[in-house]
């Protein structure tokens, strides 16, 4: 038996044309560092929440756009909706393995990003005095 000519050559790796506009990577690297799909991931990664936690857990995020972001990443396989047949109704979302896979990955950005913000802040604060300075010098 002879082997087949994908494992030989297998496809070429989805991340060099993650630019592109028709990469299917493309969208899923959207949802996932989504602003609120970085805050759902990292919420669920601590423990599951329901519904109403999740929105107090990761505020100022609407009623609407956090049902569409885990639905979102429900359809992605990275969030699991547990709906229990009782009354009232009780749901609670957690992450499937793939999701705590993703939510590590985007907690560690989010450590980078915070060890950073001092030079970012530095960055901002030359870049806007270097800009008054133009607006100035132009306005003489």
């Amino acid at each position: 038996m002879g082997v087949s000519e994908e494992a030989t050559n297998p496809p070429k790796s989805l991340l060099a044309d993650v630019d592109g506009a028709m990469c299917p990577a493309r969208l899923v690297l959207e949802h996932v560092t989504s602003r609120w799909g970085v805050l759902i991931l990292i919420a669920l990664h601590k423990r599951s929440y329901r519904f109403s936690e999740l929105r107090r857990h990761v505020g100022r995020v609407s009623e609407k756009m956090l049902t569409q972001t885990l639905q979102t990443l429900e359809r992605d396989g990275f969030v699991h909706r547990d709906a229990k047949p009782v009354i009232p109704p009780r749901v609670d979302y957690s992450l499937t393995p793939l999701g705590e896979e993703a939510a590590r990955r985007v907690r560690e950005l989010a450590r980078w990003t915070d060890q950073r913000v001092p030079e970012v802040t530095a960055a901002r604060e030359r870049y806007d005095a270097l800009r008054r300075e133009t607006a100035t010098g132009s306005s003489q």
